[in-house]
């Protein structure tokens, strides 16, 4: 005997309910999930689209002046990106030979404020494919920079990497030192001008690529060539000469 099917009574009311309870089961499973990256703070790189940024220099933008010691970086002429390397975890790297030479100078702190034990060492880190071969000292803006000892201003130099530069001959002619980053010179400085042990070159700002908001020196030496270029020559370590 052939009889119609037919759908029990009230059975669209059971479909919905059935639905309903389907989706909020669903959504409770993605608030626990979402719950649980929270908690294990993997929801942060999901959410904002990985770290927080590091700006062409290397700091993290999250830092604000006035900070303690970390890195960015500066480059005489190629400036990369990467974060602070705290001295302690970074095996000492191989300087030059002229490096003892340097440190027995015992050289003035190129920033008002710092100590020794405030510095990091930075040569090796890796930016953008290439060594930093420099010490960042960060400081307040306007924080004054002074020569480490006595010598010549061989160049006044602004780049895009860099900013506000200045290039100081040693004594001998065989060193130069390397500030940049300056906010601004010290008045009346000029090149070719003799200048003196602690003498006031200029001040701690961002130019360059610096990021805005972390003022901070970049500190460069390099032992210069025969030709006494005041752009070239070989890197030395400014970590352990200022320590």
């Amino acid at each position: 005997m052939n009889r119609r099917f037919r759908l029990p009574p009230g059975w669209r009311r059971d479909v919905r309910t059935f639905v309903a309870g389907g989706a909020c089961g669903f959504l409770a499973g993605g608030v626990f999930v979402l719950l649980a990256l929270a908690q294990s703070n993997l929801l942060v790189p999901l959410w904002s689209g990985g770290a927080r940024a590091i700006d062409g220099d290397g700091v993290s933008a999250a830092v604000v002046e006035p900070a303690t010691p970390a890195t960015a970086s500066g480059g005489r002429a190629a400036v990369g990106t990467a974060g602070a390397t705290d001295s302690r975890s970074t095996p000492p790297n191989d300087s030059p030979p002229s490096a003892p030479e340097l440190r027995d100078r015992r050289l003035q702190m190129p920033v008002d404020g710092i100590k020794a034990s405030d510095l990091r060492r930075q040569f090796s880190d890796q930016r953008g494919g290439h060594k930093h071969e420099a010490i960042d000292i960060l400081a307040p803006r306007n924080t004054p920079v002074r020569a480490v000892e006595d010598g010549t201003i061989a160049r006044l130099f602004f780049s895009k990497a860099g900013g506000i530069t200045v290039y100081q001959f040693d004594p001998s002619g065989r060193f130069c030192y390397y500030y940049a980053h300056l906010e601004r010179y010290a008045d009346g400085l000029r090149e070719g001008q003799s200048v003196g042990r602690g003498q006031v070159l200029g001040y701690v700002g961002t130019s360059g690529n610096a990021p805005k908001d972390t003022p901070h020196l970049h500190f460069a030496v390099f032992r210069l060539t025969e030709d006494k270029r005041w752009w070239e020559g070989t890197p030395i370590d400014p970590y352990d000469i200022l320590r």
